[in-house]
């Protein structure tokens, strides 16, 4: 079954997420899942759809995390911009920025220009499409690819993000 699904399943996935790495994990699970109900397979009459649906529901389950984490970063983007007037807090501020700005320069140029675009101009995904000449789905996948990477690196240093939103939190 494996054999027979696994590339299927690979394109099917990927052309949601357009991300050969996420698709290849989805498809991991998708057989886990089989694999662990391994004993009702024979009650099912349209294994080919049975099979989809596990791999649908991992691909919704997977854009839904990567909506929720890129509305956490947007928001800790928004927050780290906010300028405080107590020293401490400019100092983490500055800190967290830097963090930011160094991560941002470990990314491609193309990345980079599109993230830039996206926050800093506030352009929307058609304007960046036609300035880049790129298709709309990949200037959204680009900035999902490098909202993952900053939150990678801030995850990193999460002890000064989570001071900088909790004294926020407290002055607002």
């Amino acid at each position: 079954m494996f054999n027979e699904y696994k590339n299927r399943i690979f394109t099917f996935v990927d052309n949601y997420i357009h991300s050969k790495a996420d698709a290849e994990e989805i498809v991991q699970e998708t057989f886990l899942i089989l694999w662990q109900n391994r004993r009702n397979l024979l009650a099912i009459e349209h294994p080919r759809n049975y099979i989809y649906t596990i791999a649908r529901n991992k691909t919704y389950d997977y854009l839904t995390k990567t909506a929720r984490n890129e509305k956490m970063l947007n928001q800790t983007w928004i927050n780290l911009s906010v300028s405080y007037n107590d020293i401490d807090d400019k100092i983490n501020l500055s800190e967290s920025k830097r963090i930011i700005e160094k991560a941002l320069t470990e990314l491609s140029e193309q990345k980079q220009a599109v993230f830039n675009m996206s926050r800093s101009e506030n352009m929307n995904h058609d304007e960046i499409a036609r300035v880049m000449g790129l298709s709309k789905s990949r200037v959204k996948n680009i900035i999902v690819e490098v909202l993952k990477h900053l939150k990678y690196r801030l995850s990193k240093s999460a002890f000064i993000i989570a001071f900088v939103l909790v004294v926020k939190q407290l002055l607002f």
